[in-house]
């Protein structure tokens, strides 16, 4: 049964990703090892790893299919969507705007004369790909959808029937702390959030180790470009939460030219942040 490990982080561009495709691509040298890139909005694992993707499959969210012969143009409909996605006048039939719904279902449930039902529309893809020995699922939300965490819990279907086949299973987070990156976490093992030793990267620490805390998932820490700054906010944070900082990277220009030319990535001893 595989370890599942998410690596996250509060804020974009702190190495999330590079950690992420370097941890997987180093374990696969010898391990069997899955690759998720769960950052939907902007997936970009692919890119870092110079590997390409076929499309596994399309996935689907339902919307509201409104039968004006039972609809009284009571106008209810509306004032429960709080997407906006229904507009809705009393004494008239109502107006749908497909990208805006998320499905939730609570038109159909408040609606008195059963005039909703329901349909579905494409919101993304799931693709696969290989890299050598490692294996990369990807999601990716379709442009102007509103509900990326949709296309994460695809993600952790696809884990869930495939955990089996694998050593590790590397997923590589959202940067944030929204909806998306706690359905991330749903099946991971083991968290590890990536920071930088600047203003921007303990504040988003911090956001990151609070909703871990409230989750109750314990999480390490890794310092990337840990010489290029004040360290001591990130070292009194991991101290106030407990946490242990299990890597230091210091910057590296063989890593940032690497990055720039789409060649993937072996950090020094990036395996030893495993539990």
């Amino acid at each position: 049964m595989a370890k599942i490990i998410a690596i996250t982080g509060g804020k974009g561009g702190t190495g999330k990703s590079t950690v992420s495709t370097s941890l997987a691509l180093s374990l696969s040298k010898e391990y069997c090892v899955l690759l998720v890139d769960a950052d939907v909005d902007c997936p970009n694992d692919h890119l870092l790893l110079n590997c390409e993707l076929k499309e596994q499959k399309k996935v689907y969210q339902r919307i509201p299919i409104f039968d004006n012969s039972k609809c009284q143009k009571c106008g209810i409909c509306g004032t429960v969507c709080k997407n906006k996605a229904i507009v809705s006048l009393k004494g008239k039939f109502p107006i749908f705007i497909p990208k805006q719904c998320n499905g939730c279902g609570a038109c159909e449930i408040i609606c008195p004369y059963k005039a909703i039902s329901w349909n579905k529309k494409e919101i993304g893809k799931i693709y696969f790909g290989n890299v050598e020995k490692l294996s990369l699922l990807s999601g990716e939300l379709k442009e102007n959808e509103p509900v990326s965490e949709f296309i994460v819990n695809h993600l952790n279907e696809e884990i869930e029937a495939t955990k089996k086949d694998y050593d590790y299973i590397i997923i590589d987070t959202a940067a944030g702390s929204h909806c998306p990156v706690i359905a991330s976490f749903e099946l991971a093992t083991q968290i590890i959030a990536v920071t930088e030793p600047t203003p921007l990267g303990s504040h988003d620490l911090e956001i990151i180790l609070k909703l871990l805390e409230t989750l109750k998932k314990d999480c390490s820490i890794i310092l990337n470009r840990s010489d290029l700054g004040d360290k001591s906010k990130i070292l009194k944070l991991a101290s106030k939460y407990k946490k242990k900082i299990v890597l230091e990277i210091p910057y590296s220009q063989d890593i940032a030219k690497a990055y720039s030319k789409g060649i993937p990535v072996l950090i020094p001893n990036i395996n030893s942040v495993i539990k």
